[in-house]
């Protein structure tokens, strides 16, 4: 049986600064939800938490339409349908990905999610790290944008970096990296191989990035700020700089701007935005490459899980302070009988509950 009362988190009222506790409202909804012929009611199991999307709080325009106050927070999930129109080209028990946002349940176009099949060495989470969105915008910022070649010098900041590092590595490039913890840096080196690991909040930083990466080819950076402004007198003759975030200007009243843009010009360097939805037509194959990675073994992945729908909000401020410890996620917990109504169909389609049961307690 389907539950009375579902649980989802709506924007309140834009935040000018960090998130705080009167950013969301939580609200408990009778559950009436019903599918059209073209669209699948899913139950969400995870949702990310991604710094890029606290621009989709302000009042402004972007790449994609703000999320309007009263609308639930739009944000990647991964989930299970629990119910699918005849036209949607989906069945209860498929497993799917997509914008569902931070809510248990959702209505959706079957158009609007993709079918998730769990290829071997990877778990359903990864979805939302080197199989979603995550690792397509390590790809593609990489070698579409920056085009990284065998042999250059790569830095990398925050964000997607860590699985940056690894694809850089496999492709025979020297990696350094710019984390905010010792620990993290230790991990960057010790565990994934970049050749060098340096903390941004050291009073020796801008000394030690010149000791020991002095000039680079390629820069994937997503926290722009300070740190963009210094890398940009540390450029390559015809260097690349590949602009994915900007994590210290996300929640600033204003942007502190570049002074040292006329180093591009100097040094005959490009600089370039993205945004990974203008690559859609490749996922398909880049999805299978970096499968073939995380079978190999040569790409890890570490994950900041959260429990509760109800702590995303306050666990979103972790990705500013550089709190977190992994790619962040919010675990959906649920109360018990809300699972009867999708494990009732899936007892009688044994085919679809060996899938179930294969990603429900992988984690």
């Amino acid at each position: 049986m389907a539950p009375s009362s579902y649980t989802r988190l709506v924007l309140a009222e834009r935040p000018t600064g960090l998130i705080t506790e009167s950013t969301f409202r939580k609200e408990v909804v009778p559950y009436d939800l019903k599918a059209d012929n073209k669209q699948v009611i899913v139950q969400v199991d995870y949702v990310s938490l991604d710094p890029g999307s606290r621009i989709w709080l302000d009042e402004a325009t972007t790449y994609v339409e703000p999320v309007q106050i009263g609308e639930t927070m739009r944000l990647f999930a991964i989930g299970t349908v629990v119910e699918a129109g005849e036209g949607s080209g989906f069945r209860a028990g498929d497993l799917v990905s997509g914008l569902l946002g931070w809510t248990e349940y959702v209505v959706i176009d079957g158009g609007s999610v993709a079918k998730v099949k769990v290829p071997e060495g990877a778990t359903f989470v990864d979805f939302l790290g080197p199989l979603g969105h995550t690792g397509l915008t390590a790809y593609f910022g990489l070698l579409e944008v920056g085009k990284l070649q065998p042999g250059e010098k790569l830095l990398v900041s925050a964000a997607t970096g860590s699985i940056v590092c690894q694809i850089a590595k496999s492709r025979g490039a020297k990696v350094y990296a710019i984390a905010g913890t010792p620990e993290k840096c230790a991990w960057l080196e010790n565990d994934l191989g970049v050749d060098k690991a340096l903390n941004y909040k050291s009073p020796t930083f801008q000394e030690d990035f010149i000791n020991s990466v002095d000039r680079f080819d390629v820069f994937f950076d997503n926290v722009g700020g300070e740190i963009l402004d210094f890398a940009l007198t540390r450029l390559n003759v015809n260097a690349r700089v590949v602009l994915c975030g900007a994590l210290s200007e996300y929640n600033a009243r204003r942007s502190m701007g570049l002074t040292n843009y006329i180093k591009l010009l100097e040094q005959r360097a490009k600089i370039e935005g993205f945004i990974v939805s203008d690559y859609t037509e490749q996922f398909p194959e880049v999805l299978e490459y970096l499968s073939r990675l995380l079978l190999s073994g040569s790409l890890k992945r570490n994950y900041h899980i959260v429990e509760g729908l109800e702590q995303a909000p306050k666990a979103f401020n972790l990705l500013f302070s550089g709190h977190n410890t992994g790619k962040l996620l919010a675990k959906v917990l649920r109360r018990k009988n809300n699972n009867l109504r999708l494990l009732a169909f899936l007892i009688s389609q044994p085919m679809c509950l060996g899938s179930f049961m294969a990603h429900y307690f992988e984690c």
